[in-house]
């Protein structure tokens, strides 16, 4: 019997290696894989305009069209939800299935675990999706967060090369290879097995805490720092963009000046920042620093 719903959406195909790897361990007679599609699919690979024409919809959490849903039971004793950060946020075909009724009606009292592929910013994104969870009235049991290990700057070079040519491989054959690192995607077995365990005995309280004592997720601080001011900001664009952009001309516009702004922010204001930060308040922050990375690698939700 299938009674473990593996769900998720994957736009350049590297989430579903993932999930293939963190599947290895289970009986496929036990799993139940759903991908799930928006109506209109989106471009891959991104031409600019549309990558950042997505960010107001994708923070306000909007819905989009999926294509139909088929479920093949009406209740699973464990979820698995695979999705990628967009602006960090759910992605908008991730935002649209945790609001759609008939999953709504699945998730009700299900552990559910989570799996991201991601760049390298996932905080603010699966606080999203934890009360995305609590309001469908499931519970939390697990996370695990598999990011590219490289430094943000370079990161967001290589990212911006794989999304805008479709090329997954090394920029002018000088910069590492953009995503999740094949070791790590090859490794997610490692956490399927892990999960199978805490499935196999119905046990899920010490789940995370497995998760994390295999010392294959952190948090580093200059992430910690440049998610908690980021989301604001991106809060403010969004309703701007949404609120002034009425045309489609003025909306173009609008977008220009963010992905401008997200620029200049990124490669030149967000380094002086990280810096002054590294140099003048981490050292008195750590018992602060260290809440707040524990809050984040765990699965309750602020109360």
């Amino acid at each position: 019997m299938k009674n473990i719903l593996v769900v998720n959406y994957s736009q350049s195909g590297q989430l579903n290696e993932i999930i293939d790897q963190f599947l290895i361990p289970f009986q496929p007679e036990t799993v139940e894989r759903l991908e799930i599609f928006p109506a209109k699919p989106f471009v891959f690979p991104w031409t600019s305009d549309e990558f950042f024409d997505k960010m107001p919809e994708c923070v306000q959490e909007d819905t989009i069209e999926l294509k139909p849903l088929h479920f093949g039971a009406e209740r699973y004793d464990l979820i698995v939800l695979g999705y990628q950060p967009w602006f960090l946020s759910p992605s908008l075909p991730i935002t649209a299935l945790l609001k759609n009724p008939g999953f709504k009606a699945r998730v009700k009292e299900t552990p559910i675990v989570t799996v991201i592929g991601g760049r390298n910013m996932w905080l603010n994104s699966q606080e999203s999706i934890k009360k995305l969870i609590a309001e469908a009235g499931g519970k939390l049991v697990g996370n695990i967060p598999l990011m590219d290990r490289v430094s943000n700057l370079v990161s967001a070079v290589t990212i911006l090369h794989w999304m805008l040519t479709g090329r997954k491989d090394r920029k002018w054959g000088i910069f590492p290879k953009p995503g999740v690192s094949d070791e790590d995607i090859e490794g997610a077995s490692r956490f399927g097995a892990i999960v199978k365990n805490a499935y196999d005995n119905r046990e899920y309280a010490g789940l995370q805490k497995e998760i994390m004592a295999t010392g294959l997720i952190n948090i580093p601080t200059d992430i910690l720092f440049i998610e908690g001011r980021a989301k604001k900001l991106f809060r403010i664009w969004a309703k701007l963009i949404k609120t002034k952009g009425t045309t489609p001309e003025k909306r173009k516009r609008l977008v220009g000046f963010f992905k401008y702004y997200l620029l200049v922010a990124l490669f030149m204001v967000a380094p002086v920042l990280v810096t002054v930060y590294r140099l003048l308040i981490a050292p008195f922050a750590a018992n602060a620093i260290k809440k707040k990375k524990e809050y984040f690698c765990g699965v309750e939700t602020k109360s």
